[in-house]
């Protein structure tokens, strides 16, 4: 009854459902940090545009300055199909999974050819409590918006044609997660990265709005893995954020939770428009950047006991209510 609780990577959705999306989200770096590539495949049920979606957010970071760019391909919802069981989708001819990624497109706006295998991916801590990173949450059926994260961390192999380029992300890094509902939350921010100087530290943050009911609440998602051990901060498990400052391109958030304070500031340098749901329908934008710095200091009754500087983090910052 639960299997789709325990299993947040699968296939969440029914393609007959109204006002609904779903999306992975896809992040490669390559080892020189000189490229980091995110693909978002998924679909929007709606009465004006249903449709399936391939979003292509290339960063490139080998000239002086660092060049971003997006793209947004659209796919007949009859192009989606996924299995029930694992992870794995496919649009027409592009196939996603936690195992491999194929996707290839040769048009005016791109030529790209991508085949990519993932190694060793490192799922969060799942219980009965606590199903996937929404936790008890996870349970109910009528939030706005759902997250999963399949995998903080995990070793790439394989290699992507660019505009006929090669451009190789062996032993690269990746990193995948995913949404789906309705709509995104009204204001937000989120940030990731697994590229610390201890490369076997990941960490991700979600500290949103969340409609609930009759009313609306700040809701508190983070996981930080350091040597194989997580720390999650949540607001199921009573973390809570005592402080918070903000701009159009940083933010500085400090967690509690019991005896353990996490200081967080996360700054990006360039960011650009992506599309983003609203009641199913791709018709807003949100902001991310693929380049940005996320600084971690983590103390245990006001003892410091990890600080590390991750790069090549994806950093959004919607915090102004849209």
């Amino acid at each position: 009854m639960f299997y789709k609780t325990f299993h947040p990577e699968i296939f969440q959705g029914h393609l007959k459902k109204k006002n609904y999306f779903e999306g992975w989200y896809f992040k490669y770096v390559t080892k020189n940090l000189s490229h980091t590539f995110a693909f978002i495949p998924g679909i929007s049920l709606n009465k004006h545009d249903t449709h399936a979606f391939i979003q292509v957010f290339i960063s490139d970071r080998t000239k002086e300055n660092e060049t971003l760019k997006t793209y947004y391909f659209k796919y007949d919802i009859k192009d989606f199909s996924f299995h029930p069981k694992i992870f794995k989708i496919q649009i027409a001819h592009n196939i996603f999974s936690s195992e491999s990624m194929f996707f290839s497109i040769d048009n005016e706006e791109l030529d790209l050819q991508v085949h990519l295998e993932n190694q060793h991916l490192t799922p969060i801590k799942k219980s009965l409590i606590f199903p996937s990173i929404m936790g008890p949450f996870g349970y109910l059926g009528f939030m706005e918006t759902y997250h999963g994260i399949v995998s903080m961390s995990h070793q790439v192999k394989g290699s992507i044609l660019l505009e006929k380029e090669a451009i190789s992300f062996n032993h690269g890094k990746g990193y995948i997660e995913k949404d789906w509902g309705t709509s995104f939350p009204s204001s937000y921010t989120w940030m990731q990265s697994n590229h610390f100087k201890d490369p076997k530290t990941s960490f991700m943050l979600s500290y949103a709005t969340i409609p609930f009911l009759f009313f609306k609440f700040k809701g508190l998602i983070c996981v930080l893995v350091i040597e194989g051990r997580e720390y999650r901060f949540a607001t199921y498990n009573l973390s809570a954020v005592k402080h918070i400052t903000y701009d159009d391109t940083s933010v500085s958030i400090t967690l509690k939770k019991r005896t353990l304070k996490l200081v967080v500031t996360a700054t990006t340098s360039d960011y650009k428009d992506l599309p983003s749901p609203r009641l199913g329908q791709m018709n807003e934008t949100i902001k991310e950047g693929l380049s940005g710095n996320i600084h971690l200091k983590l103390y245990k009754k006001n003892t410091l006991i990890f600080e590390d500087e991750g790069v090549a983090s994806g950093i959004e910052i919607m915090l102004k209510p849209r």
